[in-house]
This record gives structure tokens, C-alpha cells and sequence, in this order.
């Protein structure tokens, strides 16, 4: 079982002392990991045994590139278009788009399955806070039901993406090959759901 805890981590960045909160993870793992999602939450994953001493090692270690991420999510949070939804039309609206997503993602799977090739179990819809989708590997497709509010282009990409990790569970150079054979603008629609992914809220 997971061992969870907050704490902080102070980082000096351009002239300027940054104390930044944090989810300490412990578990049955090898390695240490940090992860900032879209809303600049920290987490930070570390073996079961790791000491103190060992965790502060990490953090310095990863320091610029954790102040960096963690600007950079703090930026495209407060670039956000505000909304004048209330709850529950919000709350409504979320229930159709989801409704709808279960609906339409299948059906752009169908759509390109044999071009991609492999065989899946399921589709899920979520609502993922840092994917866009996945693939497990026992061959459930998961998607996030915001990519409704994204350009069909940009959806069908995710789409492909997972699609091809039935063949191939990593992101190695065969992987790719196999993407942009089916979807030659791949590299177009990444760098679109790095700069706009953030908009696609209610």
C-alpha cells in the first residue's frame, strides 16, 4: 500500500525563493519520479526506504526542471478562459460531452483500426487531469472526454497514438514510424495540445 504525505521543497529561481508543496509518494519502486500535472501539482515518487537525505538528493537534482514545469503550468493556468458557467450548467454540460464522447470515440477508432492494426479489449472515457489517453496492457483505450473540445484533427491524433500502442507499449522509434504512417501531422497535433490543451476546459 502507498505511503502519502505533504510536504514543501524551497527552490532559489532567478532572484526569487520559491516554496512550492508536494505529494510524497513511498512505494514498492526502484527508482525516484516527479510529476507536475496540468494544474502545477507536484508529486514526487520514491522507494519505501528512500531517506530524507535521499528525497532532498532528488529534488536538487531535478530542481530547474521542476521550477521550470511548475512555472510553466502556473502560466498556462492563469491563461485560461474564464468561464461564466454556473455549477450545475457546467456539471450538465460535462454529462453531454461525456455522453457524446462515448459515442464518438468508438467510432473514430473503427475508423482507423486497420490501418493502425492490433485488437483492444474496451473504450473508456475519463476525465484525466494529465493524459490525453492511454493503453493498457490488456488492451483498454482510454480517452479524455475534453478532446471533445479540441479540433477533430487533434482528436483523431490521440486517437491513432493510443491505437498504435497495441503494437507497440512504448514511444521507441518503431512506434513513431507506425504513427506517422497513419497520421503524417502527428508532430503539428503534439505541439498543439502542448500550446492549447490548457483551453480545453468548460
Amino acid at each position: 500500500m502507498d505511503n502519502l504525505s505533504q510536504n514543501t521543497f524551497r527552490i532559489q529561481y532567478q532572484s526569487r525563493l520559491y516554496e512550492l508543496p508536494y505529494t510524497l509518494i513511498r512505494s514498492d519502486r526502484r527508482s525516484s519520479s516527479v510529476s507536475i500535472d496540468g494544474d502545477g501539482a507536484i508529486t514526487v515518487r520514491v522507494p519505501l526506504r528512500a531517506s530524507e537525505q535521499e528525497i532532498s538528493r532528488f529534488l536538487v537534482e531535478k530542481r530547474l526542471w521542476i521550477i521550470k514545469k511548475y512555472l510553466e503550468a502556473q502560466k498556462r493556468r492563469a491563461e485560461r478562459p474564464v468561464s461564466d458557467l454556473t455549477d450545475a450548467q457546467r456539471a450538465a454540460l460535462t454529462r453531454r460531452y461525456i455522453a457524446a464522447a462515448k459515442e464518438y470515440f468508438p467510432k473514430r477508432v473503427e475508423h482507423y483500426i486497420q490501418a493502425t492494426g492490433g485488437s483492444y479489449e474496451r473504450i473508456a472515457v475519463r476525465d484525466q487531469k494529465t493524459r490525453w489517453g492511454s493503453c493498457s496492457g490488456r488492451g483498454t483505450l482510454s480517452f479524455n472526454w475534453r478532446l471533445m473540445l479540441a479540433p477533430p484533427a487533434i482528436l483523431d491524433y490521440v486517437v491513432v497514438h493510443e491505437l498504435c500502442h497495441l503494437t507497440y507499449m512504448d514511444h521507441s522509434a518503431a512506434f513513431w514510424a507506425k504513427v506517422e504512417s497513419v497520421y503524417p501531422d502527428y508532430r503539428a497535433a503534439r505541439s498543439w495540445l502542448k500550446e492549447h490543451g490548457h483551453e480545453l476546459v468548460l
